[in-house]
Order: C-alpha cells, then sequence, then structure tokens
C-alpha cells in the first residue's frame, strides 16, 4: 500500500499549498509514489482520514480550528507545518499585539457573528509538530525532500543558514554594504534562494529566523543608517511577528518608540 498523504488547510492565503500545485508533472510523479487522501486545493477531500504524513498550512484562529487541528495530530504519523502562518502564526499574528475585539469592530459593521480566538498562533502551541518548513511561502523543493526524507526514514535536513551565505553562492552584491538599505538577511534562514538581494532588494524576512540569529546588532546597524525606532520594529513585526526571537526584538524597539 502506497503511504497516504494529507494537506490540511486553516487560516491562511493559501500559497503555501501551491508549493505542491506548482510541481507540475512533479505533483503526478509524487501521486505514483504516495497516496494523496486530502487536499481541497487539488479536489481531495477526506479530511478524517488517517495518514502517514499531514502537511498543514495555516494558524491557529478560532475555535473550531483548535478542534480540528487535533483531530489532524491524532490522525497522522508525521504532521509536517508548512509556511510562515503555520510555524509563526503568520500576519494574522499581529492581532496578538493588540485588542482583537477592538480590531473586529473596526472592520466588521456586525463582529458579534464572528468567533475567533483572542490570538493567531503557531500550530506548533497546539499540538506536537514533527518538522516544521518555513518560508512565506514555502517552495516546491522543500515540499520534496520533506515527503521523501520521511517516507525513507531519513532524518530531515533543517535548513538553519542565512541568507547571507546564499548571497555569498549566488555572488550576489551585498545591498547593505553597497546601498545602505536594512536588509534582514543576517538574521533570516535561507530558502528563498536569495531572490530579493538577488535583483537589489533588501530581504524581508520570509523565511523566519536563522540559528543563532543576532538581531540586537542587526537593529543596531539598521539604527545607524537613520532608521527610527518605529520603523526597526516594522521590520521584525512583519511576516514573522511571532518567532520569539523576532518579536522579542521588534517589542523592545516599539517600546523604544513609545518611551
Amino acid at each position: 500500500m502506497k503511504p497516504k498523504v494529507a494537506v490540511h488547510k486553516f487560516s491562511s492565503c493559501d500559497g503555501c499549498q501551491l508549493a505542491f500545485l506548482n510541481l507540475g508533472e512533479g505533483l503526478l510523479q509524487l501521486a505514483e509514489l504516495v497516496e494523496i487522501v486530502h487536499f481541497a486545493e487539488a479536489g481531495y477531500l477526506d479530511e478524517d482520514a488517517q495518514v502517514d504524513v499531514a502537511f498543514v498550512e495555516g494558524s491557529i484562529s478560532t475555535p473550531h480550528e483548535l478542534e480540528r487541528i487535533k483531530r489532524v495530530r491524532a490522525n497522522s504519523k508525521y504532521l509536517v507545518t508548512i509556511g510562515a502562518c503555520a510555524t509563526a502564526g503568520g500576519l494574522q499574528a499581529l492581532r496578538n499585539m493588540a485588542d482583537a475585539d477592538e480590531w473586529l469592530a473596526g472592520v466588521y459593521a456586525s463582529p458579534e457573528h464572528l468567533t475567533i480566538l483572542p490570538t493567531s498562533t503557531a500550530v506548533a502551541q497546539n499540538v506536537r509538530v514533527d518538522l516544521e518548513l518555513w518560508g512565506c511561502p514555502v517552495n516546491s523543493r522543500q515540499v520534496v525532500l520533506a515527503v521523501r526524507d520521511l517516507l525513507y526514514g531519513v532524518a530531515p535536513r533543517i535548513e538553519n543558514e542565512k541568507v547571507c551565505l546564499e548571497c555569498k553562492r549566488h555572488q550576489s552584491v551585498c545591498v547593505m554594504v553597497t546601498k545602505g538599505l536594512p536588509c534582514m538577511g543576517p538574521v533570516t534562514r535561507t530558502g528563498c534562494g536569495a531572490l530579493c538581494p538577488s535583483v537589489g532588494r533588501d530581504c524581508y524576512a520570509c523565511f523566519g529566523p536563522a540559528e543563532n540569529a543576532e538581531t540586537a546588532a542587526l537593529a543596531r546597524r539598521f539604527e545607524g543608517f537613520g532608521l527610527l525606532p518605529e520603523a526597526i520594529a516594522h521590520r521584525f513585526l512583519f511576516i514573522n511577528n511571532g518567532a520569539p526571537e523576532f518579536h522579542d526584538e521588534g517589542m523592545r524597539w516599539q517600546e523604544k518608540n513609545h518611551g
């Protein structure tokens, strides 16, 4: 029997699920190796199926999602989170730093009809996670490698290198040195192929904090560029604002701004 795989969506934009669909013919080859039993984006619907590997996109933002992620965990041998929302709460975790009820009242005419949790949290804050694939969005290569490693009993490789090393490998000119741009590359894990710096743009930390991220030192460098505390805080409190390393540094500079 083929190993069974499921892809589940929670609060997210669907972008990480495209890492599967973008495989094109590769997805058909993957389907020859595994049985995809649930993947709504591709037309497979069996949410409560017992599977060998469950991929989860999206953060836990509603009571229903909290109940559902527990079922997914119970039905899965391996649970893999994909993307910034699932691994760090995503952009929607910005509400964790504010009054969620006030935000709802400011946007919706009848917020009493909405049921949400006070916070948007990463999957790992609610259930056990076997592997986290960072990125906004993740890329197809990450997904394929994860499937192969898990199904063949190989310990998945965790990419913790910084974007700066990827820039060196691609022989990309450092935009922080040459242009004075507030690039997050020195504290961000690789995985994107240093996409933004390769076209002369500063890194926005889509792939989350790298190992041993010296966030304080980078923030002081941004201050040397003339960035105000609020702007420095925004660099860290963005896509992966729920990641502890980025959250703590961002909040320190936000407090300086208010102080």
